[in-house]
């Protein structure tokens, strides 16, 4: 499945946004054919919460400018988790321990599970 190129445009910017606020452990998910809502799903660490916060700032920012309108934020007021809803790709940023807790990773990447017969 092809992604739109809007999407693989939108990805990339990002992928820069969080590459120049040294977010780490950044994990792009390719959710095409997996997901009805959404193209990728990007996951990434911040050091702190006001990290955390500032990447999220600078990837909606350069979504903005972009051209991209309706951008979804949540999470802002405590950065532990920030989303970040732009259509066609769902940012996550974290702190290193919410990241753990919720292990977004594996529930998107493992394939399902075949049933156990007796």
């Amino acid at each position: 499945m092809k992604a739109q190129p809007d999407a693989d445009k939108t990805l990339s910017t990002i992928l820069s946004r969080l590459d120049d606020m040294k977010a780490e452990e950044t994990v792009t998910i390719d959710l095409r054919g997996k997901s009805a809502y959404s193209d990728y799903m990007v996951i990434s660490t911040g050091r702190s919460n006001r990290h955390v916060g500032s990447i999220a700032e600078n990837v909606a920012k350069g979504l903005k400018e972009t051209g991209l309108k309706n951008i979804h934020i949540e999470g802002l007021p405590n950065c532990d988790w920030v989303l970040i809803d732009s259509g066609d790709v769902i940012v996550h940023v974290f702190r290193p321990e919410v990241r753990e807790f919720y292990n977004l990773e594996r529930m998107w990447t493992q394939g399902p599970k075949p049933a156990k017969t007796i």
